[in-house]
């Protein structure tokens, strides 16, 4: 995958488990990474008092309609997630004394995952999509947390939250409820319902 496009899909991400759930779900795309300064957006929006389910959104669509613009023939894919815990918000981790940080906070608590999907096509927004996952982190001992950190390596910074639920983070919870698919980083599901409403896959 790169950037000739030789699919009706794109998809706006360098994340590289949002291209492996598509792969893995037989579909034929492109990946362009959008120019888009997330940090930024995000600190103007939640100065703006927006919510982080509204941000995921906004996020997502500035996403697809970045690489809509150059591409306005394609299904583009814009995704974006949004972890919330008594009111923080939380980012990828930065590096591993983050990702401790990060698991030591959410430890214990509940907290929520705003997944948002759309397609742009034509410069336009046609479909947008988003959900809520609640996950519960139980109060894991601190020889745990050494031990998952030193077994599960830098990968998981590319996880916001610092965790990967389809591998050894699953260790870390005691409660998860919302779409697997979604926690993961992407609603593949109603992706794919609408993808295959347009006859872009085999309905």
């Amino acid at each position: 995958m790169n950037n000739v496009q030789t699919s009706q899909i794109i998809l706006a991400s360098s994340s590289q488990s949002r291209a492996k759930l598509l792969k893995d779900a037989g579909l034929t795309f492109d990946c362009i990474a959008p120019s888009v300064d997330e940090e930024e957006v995000k600190h103007s929006l939640q100065a703006a008092g927006a919510s982080a389910a509204d941000t995921a959104v906004a996020l997502a669509e500035l996403k697809a309609l970045r690489i809509s613009r150059e591409c306005p023939d394609h299904y583009v894919i814009g995704a974006d997630q949004m972890l919330e815990c008594g009111g923080i918000w939380f980012d990828k981790p930065a590096d591993m004394t983050h990702a401790r940080a990060h698991l030591s906070a959410l430890r214990g608590k509940t907290h929520t995952l705003q997944n948002a999907v759309c397609i742009a096509k034509g410069n336009a927004i046609i479909w947008h999509h988003i959900n809520e996952a609640r996950l519960s982190m139980r109060k894991f001992s601190d020889e745990f947390l050494d031990d998952y950190l030193d077994q599960a390596g830098t990968e998981i910074l590319y996880s916001v939250g610092a965790y990967q639920l389809e591998a050894r983070g699953s260790q870390l919870f005691n409660k998860v409820d919302g779409d697997f698919f979604s926690i993961l980083g992407l609603p593949l599901l109603p992706l794919l319902d609408f993808l295959r409403g347009y006859k872009v896959v085999l309905p």
